[in-house]
């Protein structure tokens, strides 16, 4: 595949794996550990980050960023989540909520956010979309019941937004310095037809932060609840039409998401081959090592013929994404489900390989590889997605 880059994707490359091996992996397992969940972020890491232009490196260059392609932005989340998913997720968050930025913001939308978040080395994003009560059905809504889905009401004042109600899981909502909110302005519409984003500031009137989600796996990225009541957001942060929040399926930000969590999983991938062919190297059984064992084989080989296929299964979305050849929803929701399906059969069966191991770094990053990528169940590889994969064919 490296024969396809040219200079500057691997440049990006390589810088991503460097920031990895140097900064992530070495606090990967320590901040996992750690028992509170919102004492696992880190913003030096942030910080090391956003001085090598991570962060900020999808923002379009005339905005103060780098305008990478997508696939760079593939390359470099593979690259980052070998270390640590989590952490990888983290950055590649920055850019999933740059693109909205740059599909539905407006000309002084983007010079008002960009500056702010290009400035700031602390500066995170979130996007409120999950809610108590809605979570798969925003993703495929039953098309005649506009109770479905999302409940967050904004209504307008004068100039002025007012919104009620509460997310739940968001990413960042208890750091970032803004949160991009998904609210029903049409109550009587399908959920896709009748919701608007709003962004909304950290500390305005009557936005509360609720507790942060003690997760499983990705212990690092943070998700908490967030609750509204009476919040008063000005028009002119309204990104986009009323309305209009499910309306440019063609944009930007479209093209990014499943690909995102996609190249994730590849780094998953990677990193359960990297622990599994170096346990097989060290420990020894029934008189061998363990990799001259014919079992040892057969499953490092399944877990290579996966990642391989997931490998050119993202590219592929990826390269197709930057030479804007349409991009169905089949391709990303097939994509979405395999790299699920792939991933998570790669991490358990170097967990599998681990098994009676003594109890130290090799295993424990078995472990918390599988407690990772059981993430993936829950934020898109669902049975969900496969449905709306199909129904693009039909």
């Amino acid at each position: 595949m490296d024969h396809l880059l040219n200079d500057t994707q691997r440049q990006w490359q390589l810088k991503a794996r460097a920031f990895a091996e140097s900064e992530i992996r070495p606090r990967s397992l320590v901040r996992d550990q750690i028992p509170q969940p919102g004492d696992t972020f880190d913003w030096s890491l942030i910080q090391t980050g956003s001085r090598l232009g991570i962060r900020t490196a999808a923002v379009p260059i005339e905005y103060g960023g780098h305008g990478i392609d997508f696939t760079t932005q593939a390359l470099m989340i593979t690259e980052m989540a070998r270390a640590d998913s989590a952490m990888a997720k983290t950055f590649s968050q920055s850019w999933k909520w740059s693109h909205l930025i740059i599909d539905h913001g407006n000309d002084d939308q983007k010079k008002r956010f960009f500056d702010a978040f290009v400035n700031d080395d602390q500066f995170v994003m979130g996007g409120g979309i999950t809610e108590p009560n809605a979570g798969s059905d925003n993703r495929l809504p039953p098309a005649d019941d506009p109770k479905s889905g999302l409940q967050l009401r904004a209504q307008l004042d004068g100039d002025t937004w007012v919104l009620n109600g509460s997310k739940c899981y968001i990413a960042n909502a208890n750091i970032g310095k803004l949160i991009f909110a998904f609210a029903r302005t049409d109550p009587g519409a399908p959920v896709h037809e009748g919701t608007t984003i709003f962004a909304v500031q950290p500390g305005t009137p009557g936005l509360k932060v609720g507790k942060v989600f003690n997760k499983h796996g990705w212990r690092f990225y943070q998700n908490a609840e967030l609750f509204f009541e009476n919040v008063r957001v000005p028009d002119s942060n309204r990104l986009g039409a009323i309305n209009g929040a499910h309306k440019k399926h063609g944009g930007r930000n479209s093209k990014f998401g499943d690909m995102e969590y996609a190249a994730n999983a590849l780094g998953l991938c990677e990193a359960a081959i990297d622990t599994a062919t170096l346990h097989g190297r060290t420990h020894r059984q029934a008189g061998k090592r363990l990799n001259e064992h014919q079992l040892f084989q057969l499953k490092l080989s399944e877990m290579h013929m996966l990642t391989e296929a997931l490998r050119s299964f993202v590219m592929r979305v990826a390269m197709e994404a930057d030479v804007t050849v349409p991009i169905s929803r089949k391709h990303n929701g097939l994509l979405m489900n395999f790299s699920t399906d792939a991933m998570q059969r790669v991490c358990y069966l170097n967990l599998d390989i681990h098994r009676g191991a003594n109890r130290g770094e090799i295993s424990a990053r078995a472990d918390k590889l599988v407690r990772d990528a059981i993430i993936w169940t829950h934020i898109a590889g669902d049975s969900v997605q496969r449905m709306k994969a199909v129904k693009a064919m039909l």
